[in-house]
């Protein structure tokens, strides 16, 4: 082979190699994502309402922080059950949740959600007294594929 045609066969070739050895980009999952995570709040909501300590501890990483208003943050799942053991241990306690918005990032191993809540509580002449606020969780998908919380914070609304 001539060199002339060495270097024509080098100049073609070469970008299609390039172009083999370019990393893929992964699959969309966002709204696969985005779904599963609707599905878990459902399901964490669930198990606020029932009371189910250990239930609604599972939905947080093992090294997730929970922000609660008015107290300082809770690191790890024994410092978020303590946290909430003491919440669902309050007299007359009814807690829902929801979610308005669920953003995945392309990558697929964060997410956010935000939506509101409603507390109530008896207050101190034993009469329920209503909260309503709203709440921001960010989502991190484990090594298993699950998503489980790494922040939750919320704040009522006045």
């Amino acid at each position: 082979m001539r060199p002339s045609h060495v270097i024509r066969v080098f100049v073609f070739a070469f970008p299609l190699l390039l172009a083999g050895c370019a990393p893929t980009e992964p699959p969309d999952t966002r709204a696969a994502d985005e779904a599963a995570i609707r599905e878990i709040v459902e399901r964490w909501s669930d198990a606020a309402e029932n009371k189910d300590v250990d239930s609604f501890v599972s939905f947080y990483a093992p090294d997730g922080t929970v922000m609660p208003p008015n107290a300082p943050p809770a690191t790890g799942q024994d410092a978020i059950r303590r946290v909430i053991t003491d919440l669902f241990a309050l007299p007359g306690l009814q807690i829902t949740f929801a979610t308005d918005k669920v953003e995945v990032a392309r990558s697929g191993d964060l997410a956010y959600d935000i939506g509101w809540y409603e507390l109530t509580v008896n207050d101190e002449q034993g009469n329920p007294s209503t909260t309503r606020g709203k709440y921001v969780v960010v989502w991190k998908k484990q090594t298993d594929g699950s998503w489980k919380v790494i922040y939750d914070m919320f704040s009522p609304n006045s």
